[in-house]
């Protein structure tokens, strides 16, 4: 038998979700209608991912759609999650990182931010972030670098990848 995280598929009331304050995925308000209509006509096809204490890992804009009235009475506040155990504060950030990466944009404060804290608070290797986010050493100096200057990443943002963008309003 094959053990994996989906295989733990549960289905939880929507308010005992925590977001997590760091995520750095952008989703634009006409990307979130798209996803409300999706899971309205499609179904919730991919669920929430979370840690133990129900802190999102992934999924934050599919818990933001699901306040809506029409995605909240589909499922009567329920939610697909997918609980990640034993999952450490440093793997949690990877993880969120990882999940998004290729699917949206990124704030390059909120990134900056995340990277700082891997590497000073969670005293991660600059090798071990590398490996892990699967990005290159010139991209974590300019993300550690420009952590706390928004205004020059906002003037300057070249040389990021085009999953970046400068910070945005998040909705919440």
């Amino acid at each position: 038998m094959i053990t994996q995280p989906l295989n733990k598929l549960i289905w939880i009331d929507r308010s005992k979700l925590h977001p997590n304050d760091y995520n750095p995925n952008y989703v634009a308000p006409e990307e979130l209608k798209l996803l409300k209509k999706s899971i309205i006509e499609t179904g919730w096809t991919q669920p929430i991912v979370v840690d133990k204490h129900y802190v999102i890992i992934d999924g934050f804009h599919r818990y933001t759609v699901s306040a809506d009235q029409d995605v909240f009475k589909l499922t009567k506040g329920k939610v697909p999650v997918v609980i990640i155990e034993n999952i450490d504060e440093a793997h949690r950030r990877i993880a969120t990182v990882r999940h998004n990466r290729a699917r949206g944009t990124h704030g390059v404060i909120e990134m900056a931010k995340i990277l700082r804290q891997l590497a000073e608070e969670l005293n991660l290797s600059k090798e071990e972030i590398m490996f892990r986010l699967g990005m290159d050493s010139e991209e974590v100096d300019r993300l550690i670098t420009r952590e706390g200057m928004p205004a020059l990443i906002s003037k300057n943002s070249e040389g990021f990848s085009k999953s970046w963008t400068p910070n945005r309003k998040k909705p919440r």
